[in-house]
Formats: C-alpha cells, sequence, structure tokens
C-alpha cells in the first residue's frame, strides 16, 4: 500500500500500539480514534457509548481499522461486565459501519476486530472460516460483532473480520501474564492441559493485518493463528525450554473455575483455529512454531 492515511480504533490495545507504530514506520498517516477530547492533530474522537465520532476526522482516510473491545480477561465476568464486553464491541463497530458508509468518499477498506471465540469449544476438531458459530456466550457476541459492521459492506466498502488467537506477546494480552509466571518457575498446564490453544506471534499478528489492508480483493472472515494449533501442555513445555524454568505447577480445574467463573471456560475449554484463508491468500509466518514466537515475543 501506498502512503495512506488510515484511521486506527483501539490504538492503544496491545494490537493497536504495535500496528500503529508498523504503519507510521512505513510512512502511512495514523489517525487514532480516541475517547476524549483530542490533544494532538493526529487524534479524532469517539464515543461508542454515545454513538459518536468525529466523521469529518475519517474523510480522507483510505483505510478504517477498528480494534476497539473491553479486555476478555481484564475481569471476572459478571452480568454488567458480559454486557460491557458485548457493547464495547458490538456497539462501536456499528456506528464506526454506519460512519464509513455515509462518508461521500468512503474508504477503500474496513478492516474489524473478531475472535476465534466465534468457534466456542471445537475440543480436537480442527475449524476454519468455513465453520459455523458455536454456542455460548463468545460465539454469540462475534457473530453480532461481524454483523454489525453491515452498513459497510452494504456500501460497497471492501469489509475484511480479523478473527484473532492467543497472541503471543511479553507485555499485554493473555500471554502477558504468563510470561511473569514462566520467568519465576511457577508456570505449568491449566486443567489437563489436553484443549488445544490457537496463538499467534504478535508480529505475524501485525503482518497479517497489514497482508489484508494490502490486497485489493480480500474480504470476509480471516482466522489470524498459527497453523499448527498445540496443546495447552506442549505449549506450556515449550515455554519452559525457552525461558529454561521448570513446569511442575499445575492449577487444577476446579482451582480456575473457582477463580475465574464463567470466563474459566475459556481458559480450559479447546479451540484448534486453522488459518486456512490467509494461507491460501499468500500469507508467510514469520514464527509459525510456538518457540519462535515466545522468542520473539521474549527479544
Amino acid at each position: 500500500m501506498d502512503a495512506s492515511r488510515i484511521a486506527v480504533a483501539g490504538a492503544s490495545g496491545l494490537i493497536g500500539t504495535a500496528l500503529v507504530r508498523s504503519l507510521t514506520a512505513d510512512g502511512h498517516e495514523v489517525v487514532r480514534l480516541v475517547r476524549r477530547r483530542p490533544r494532538a492533530d493526529d487524534e479524532v474522537e469517539w464515543d461508542p457509548g454515545r454513538q459518536y465520532v468525529d466523521a469529518a476526522g475519517l474523510t480522507g482516510c483510505d483505510a478504517v481499522v477498528n480494534l476497539a473491545g473491553a479486555g476478555i480477561g481484564d475481569r471476572r465476568w459478571t452480568d454488567a461486565y458480559k454486557r460491557t464486553i458485548r457493547d464495547s464491541r458490538v456497539l462501536g463497530t456499528a456506528m464506526l459501519a454506519e460512519a464509513v458508509a455515509a462518508l461521500d468518499e468512503p474508504p477503500r477498506v474496513f478492516l474489524n476486530g473478531s475472535a476465534m471465540g466465534i468457534y466456542g469449544d471445537t475440543g480436537e476438531r480442527a475449524v476454519d472460516e468455513s465453520t459455523p458459530p458455536g454456542d455460548g456466550f463468545l460465539p454469540s457476541v462475534c457473530v453480532e460483532w461481524e454483523e454489525a459492521a453491515a452498513p459497510a459492506q452494504e456500501a460497497g466498502v471492501r469489509t475484511v473480520f480479523a478473527r484473532t488467537g492467543l497472541v503471543v506477546a511479553a507485555k499485554g494480552g493473555a500471554w502477558g501474564r504468563l510470561f511473569p509466571l514462566f520467568r519465576a518457575g511457577l508456570g505449568g498446564r491449566m486443567g489437563d492441559g489436553r484443549q488445544y490453544w490457537s496463538y499467534i506471534a504478535l508480529h505475524d499478528h501485525v503482518a497479517a493485518l497489514r497482508f489484508l489492508l494490502d490486497s485489493e480483493s480480500l474480504s470476509g472472515p480471516f482466522n489470524l493463528t498459527a497453523p499448527e494449533p498445540l496443546t495447552n501442555r506442549e505449549i506450556t513445555a515449550a515455554m519452559g525450554r525457552v525461558l529454561r524454568r521448570p513446569t511442575l505447577f499445575a492449577v487444577p480445574e476446579p482451582v480456575l473455575r473457582a477463580a475465574l467463573g464463567e470466563m474459566a471456560q475459556e481458559v480450559l475449554g479447546s479451540q484448534r483455529v486453522l488459518p486456512t484463508r490467509l494461507l491460501e491468500s499468500g500469507f508467510t509466518f514469520a514464527f509459525p512454531g510456538i518457540e519462535d514466537a515466545v522468542r520473539a515475543a521474549r527479544a
């Protein structure tokens, strides 16, 4: 993509920060959507709760990227926080999609966040983008999340859904909480460790987003996960090898359920998600293996 003007919602999150850094390093003009009065020329105010965005700030954008959403693992899943998880994604997406569709000159691409949680617990069964949504809270949220982008699609804007896996990063996200434990020698499997975790290196995630932005024709859902998902037990062993620490500790399932409540199912559940469409489109992973992904995060 030639130097472009790109709007990013969720620019302060783990993935958003890395994406903005990558885009600006390549000479793109990035407009960050912020939930306050702008303090710089590269900021545009928006408020998903009030269904407000300063649409004038989106004028001239070649792409709009929406990565905003309340953290899945930030708090225990009370009914109130589950509403926050849902609304922060669905309302924000709907509002941005409507704003994009209403522009006199819409961007050529609307890249919206989503998650592999759309498939639910798949056990040992491998799934890809052709698999229908599963059952439960997160699958229902993801379905609404993607459906909320309909105004942009109906306006003819190429719309892409990045169904994110577990991002391997030393700071931020779920993996950011694992690194300190493993470095302290307190890491270990969760439950019986047989559940599949579909991971992706942060570097590859950003590269995949850039790949999807640069395309002229790719649209619809793409799984952003490494080609070979591994079990929690296998990932635990790999973390121990790379960090040279013992992995003797294990967190029993009852303890996880007591500590995390309903969210424990996301830790204990199995998701064997394959990036079929990404690979078929010609994307190449720099860190496809878990040990390489952990080393890249540690660097």
